[in-house]
């Protein structure tokens, strides 16, 4: 399974880590070096949630950006509380 948004299809972005040394030259230096360069990911925020997809429910990895969106439905776990007419 790969590490993707069941919902966007947000995947992991490239970049790079670069290393510095040196003095910055506002602070009185001559100048920061660049020393070293790597290659990194930036990973989405993936969760793990049980969603209403057609009439059943399914667990799917979700981004947290479509879980604030509001881009998935959660399931209704149970009945919301009624007060029956007779009880009264």
């Amino acid at each position: 399974m790969a590490i993707q948004c069941d919902v966007c299809g947000k995947k992991p972005g490239k970049g790079n880590k670069y290393s510095y040394r040196g003095k910055k030259k506002y602070l009185g230096g001559v100048g920061q070096k660049v020393t070293g360069k790597s290659i990194r990911f930036h990973e989405p925020n993936l969760q793990v949630l049980q969603c209403q997809v057609g009439g059943s429910v399914q667990k799917l990895r979700v981004c947290v950006k479509c879980i604030r969106g509001g881009n998935i439905q959660r399931p209704v776990k149970r009945k919301p509380f009624q007060i029956q007419a007779g009880m009264i």
